[in-house]
């Protein structure tokens, strides 16, 4: 751990949970206005779900990257190169006058945004011994920043169109873009020797992946990720289309989702430094799978009510799920294999989007959502077969 002042670690925690707050409620709001973009355009689910899968995906191959750089260079340079990132792409999406612009606009956003988040879970991990709890409070911002853009999001475009609506929310990311460049400091590279070379290397990037905890770690990671895209692109539309809510309920629906889960967050990171990772991802996990089956097969307002309740406090992993990650890597490489793992994991689970998006226009959302709580009970008896069979995976 390095050796800061408590002032310094605590600014600096601001600053990274402000800017994750940034680039991560931007995304979540073009899932609140999908279902206006839909008529906008004149496109498709299908069609918005592989823009948003590409967004997903770039975001996904741009933590490798950057958690190489960030070991190389430092943190602080590629934390504002991200944010500057965020606020262009949104910029752009705001405009687009096509479905086709629409897809490569969002991933101009999601390289920017994909810059961010490995070199700041880095430098936590550097600055807090426990980072379980400190890596919750990094992802609770995300979850606050999901109550925030979809229900300011839905209000605005309700009032003055989904165009201005994400305009706005790219504006909100310049104040982030100031916060990190006043308030983080520059640490010295956690790996300078690094070669860049040598951090590509196939044999080199194998022997990580190939690490049975790391390889078990990253398939449950996939499966979450994916069940994150399938919530973060969709769930409103979901709300409007099976449900029969209004779209701008629905998308005060998606920010409870995340409300809930701001909290449910940093309470599942302390219980992981205290209980275990699994025991803490396990019960996310079933709880998440609950949610939908209530969802799709309880029709009254209280299975709307307790299904989205419940889908809140079931969607608290990712920091329990990044801190196993950080568990198995040494200060020396926890920049670059915690950006590769991420980079694996968040890019097969992008899919996720393409996949419920498509599954929902061909079979409804019971299937489509259905796959979901299918891989998530795969989840949940692999976390059972490392504690039963003593893997010590």
């Amino acid at each position: 751990m390095e050796q800061w002042p408590p002032d310094g670690r605590r600014s600096t925690l601001v600053a990274l949970t402000g800017g994750n707050f940034a680039q991560f409620g931007v995304r979540l709001l073009l899932g609140a206005v999908v279902p206006l973009v839909l008529t906008d355009l004149g496109t498709t689910k299908s069609r918005i779900g592989l823009a948003l899968t590409g967004m997903w995906a770039v975001y996904a191959l741009f933590q490798f990257p950057s958690g190489i750089l960030a070991d190389r260079f430092g943190e602080r340079p590629l934390l504002l190169v991200g944010l500057s990132g965020t606020v262009v792409g949104a910029a752009l999406v705001s405009i687009t006058p096509s479905i086709r612009l629409y897809g490569i606009f969002v991933v101009v956003l999601g390289a920017g945004a994909g810059l961010f988040y490995s070199p700041a879970s880095a430098l936590i991990s550097r600055l807090y011994q426990e980072h379980g709890g400190a890596l919750g409070m990094l992802t609770a911002s995300g979850a606050v920043a999901g109550v925030v853009y979809p229900i300011g999001g839905s209000y605005l475009a309700a009032r003055f169109g989904w165009r201005f609506s994400v305009a706005v929310g790219a504006a909100v990311a310049l104040p982030a873009l100031l916060m990190t460049l006043g308030l983080v400091s520059s640490l010295p590279p956690a790996n300078s020797s690094r070669s860049l070379r040598d951090a590509v290397d196939v044999q080199q990037i194998r022997e990580l992946l190939s690490r049975p905890s790391v390889a078990y770690t990253t398939i449950i990671a996939i499966i979450t990720a994916f069940t994150f895209q399938a919530i973060g692109s969709f769930f409103p539309t979901f709300l409007v289309e099976f449900r029969g809510v209004e779209p701008s309920l629905a998308g005060v629906g998606f920010g409870a989702v995340f409300g809930i889960s701001a909290i449910a967050q940093p309470v599942a990171g302390l219980v992981s430094d205290y209980v275990s990772r699994d025991f803490a991802i396990g019960s996310s996990v079933t709880l998440t799978g609950l949610a939908f089956l209530i969802l799709i097969f309880v029709p009254s307002n209280l299975g709307l009510v307790a299904g989205t309740a419940l889908l809140g406090v079931g969607v608290s992993w990712p920091g329990t799920t990044q801190a196993r990650f950080m568990d198995q890597l040494d200060d020396a490489e926890r920049g670059y294999g915690f950006g590769l793992v991420r980079t694996v994991y968040m890019f097969v689970g992008a899919s996720g989007s393409v996949v419920v998006g498509t599954l929902a226009e061909q079979f409804g959302w019971p299937v489509s959502y259905g796959a979901v709580v299918a891989l998530l009970s795969v989840c949940v008896l692999l976390l059972a077969s490392n504690r039963i069979f003593g893997l010590d995976l």
